[in-house]
């Protein structure tokens, strides 16, 4: 099976950025879940974060996606995400909103 992942990890600099669209879906909604799953279920801080995203990738291997086309994704999205930490802790930490 051929996977195409520079089309999901690929900024294009439009609305319609696949890869800003599920970071914003995965912000917003999956990780206060994971947080809150966590709390309610006694189990330690990341412990759905880190399962839940190996039981998601562990999928895509079972679908065929070859585990070094998803090593070589995750560690791309992993630079991304250190850099952005490091430009925010820069600028005095993440935005915060005013609601």
């Amino acid at each position: 099976m051929s996977f195409d992942f520079k089309a999901i990890v690929t900024h294009d600099n439009t609305e319609d950025c696949v890869a800003c669209r599920a970071r914003d879906l995965v912000a917003q909604a999956l990780l206060p879940a994971a947080a809150a799953w966590e709390s309610s279920g006694g189990l330690p801080r990341f412990a759905v974060a880190l399962h839940g995203a190996a039981g998601l990738l562990g999928t895509m291997i079972g679908e065929g996606v070859p585990r070094s086309e998803i090593e070589d994704a995750l560690s791309g999205l992993l630079d991304e995400i250190e850099q952005q930490i490091a430009e925010d802790q820069t600028m005095g930490g993440p935005p915060k909103g005013t609601a």
